[in-house]
């Protein structure tokens, strides 16, 4: 019987590493790019270890589940830091004022 590749690899892949990029912007979308992932991951995991002689890309998908994992932990590590740096300000309404402030300073007209 010929081997055959587990579905969501390439998927897993793509949102890990999405994921990772939007870590270095903003926390939330590489949390939730690296949730789905590592979903993913875990379905293809759970179909893998059913019938493993059939799937022939096992490797890749722990490579992909491993960076999911790095990618989930990156994006809540800042999303906390960036409630913890609001909050610290004053609350949502301070760091708006400050980002006014900022762009005032600057000459950025809103």
């Amino acid at each position: 019987m010929e081997q055959q590749k587990l579905p969501n690899v390439t998927i897993v892949i793509v949102l890990s590493i999405l994921g990772f990029i939007c870590c270095c912007f903003a926390g939330l979308p590489g949390v939730l790019f690296g949730g789905i992932a590592l979903f993913l991951a875990l379905k293809d995991e759970k179909l893998y270890k059913e019938n493993p002689e059939n799937y022939s890309n096992y490797s890749t998908l722990k490579t992909a589940k491993t960076i999911s994992i790095v990618v989930l932990a990156l994006g809540a590590i800042y999303l906390l830091w960036s409630i913890y740096s609001i909050m610290s300000m004053g609350g949502w309404d301070a760091y708006m004022e400050q980002s006014r402030d900022m762009m005032e300073q600057w000459g950025i007209e809103e």
